[in-house]
């Protein structure tokens, strides 16, 4: 996957861990999540959890910034740490192949699909298979997020 930065970093680096992957964008009534998101970070970092952000445009053109705009926005508004790659797509024809592979496994408590809107979240294990999903409303810090961590971890 290519970093937010340009550079390209293997989705492998995470294996072990307990990754929340979410596709995030800056304008949206949905994006102060990100608090929700980096607190989430913060507290279950140590412990073997990352938070993955994945810019994306799709829904109504909420993230137009360009890379470093995204960074900055997220940095100054947000406090964000947590990783954050480049914009791609999460449904369609122009899907990135990994939203392909996570929108096609069966999890609870959303099933498989398209993504609805901006801050869909997933829980991927240690072992790299998707433990749960959660549709955009849903807050980083909801109960049923944080009880899918502790089960992943």
């Amino acid at each position: 996957m290519q970093t937010i930065d340009g550079e390209t970093r293997s989705l492998g680096d995470y294996a072990g861990k307990v990754c929340l992957v979410v596709n995030v964008a800056s304008k949206c009534g949905l994006t102060p999540q990100y608090e929700g998101l980096q607190r989430l970070y913060d507290a279950y970092r140590e412990r073997g959890v990352e938070v993955l952000g994945f810019p994306c445009n799709q829904f109504l053109g909420q993230e137009p910034g360009s890379p470093e705009e995204i960074v900055e926005f997220c940095s100054t508004n947000y406090g964000v740490t947590f990783p954050l790659f480049g914009k791609l797509e999460v449904n369609g024809d122009g899907r990135d192949p990994l939203y392909a592979w996570l929108t096609s496994q069966d999890t609870k408590p959303e099933k498989t699909g398209d993504i609805k809107w901006n801050f869909g979240k997933f829980v991927v294990g240690k072992d790299g298979q998707v433990v749960a999903r959660f549709e955009p409303p849903t807050e980083p810090e909801a109960a049923e997020v944080k009880q899918a961590i502790e089960s992943a971890l």
